[in-house]
């Protein structure tokens, strides 16, 4: 699934930056009252990412598991005043205790880490999401 294509994320205009990382332009529709972009959207753009790195770390599961954010913890530590880009990664001992879990009991969680920069490359918010995957 081309995560660009899900409704909300193309509404507000995420947009792959280069391979494996999003992008969302500081446009109108992202605005917030201090012309900087919304804290929502950057959670938009940050979860999304989360979703993407889960599709592209573990592309032999497509079509045999569902995943669903269970939960997030999110900071935000500087204004987004221009385009944004997020970034993710998950630690590789996590990785293999998630392919370890799923196997055995057919479903399991996984905290994906998400960096939200601008194009100074400064981070204007991070965050963790949960996801809970299950075989279908």
């Amino acid at each position: 699934m081309d995560v660009t294509q899900i409704p909300f994320a193309k509404h507000i205009g995420i947009e792959r930056k280069e391979e494996g990382i999003l992008k969302l332009d500081a446009t109108n529709v992202v605005q917030n009252h201090i012309k900087g972009i919304h804290a929502s959207a950057q959670f938009a753009l940050a979860e999304t990412q989360s979703g993407l790195y889960l599709q592209e770390t573990f592309p032999e599961l497509e079509g045999k598991v569902v995943g669903m954010l269970r939960a997030s913890t999110v900071k935000y530590k500087n204004p987004a005043t221009s385009s944004i880009y997020a970034v993710a990664n998950l630690a590789e001992a996590e990785k293999e205790k998630f392919l370890t879990q799923l196997e055995r009991k057919g479903r399991a969680a996984m905290t994906v880490h998400v960096e939200v920069k601008d194009a100074e490359a400064v981070v204007t918010m991070q965050g963790d999401f949960q996801w809970y995957i299950q075989k279908i």
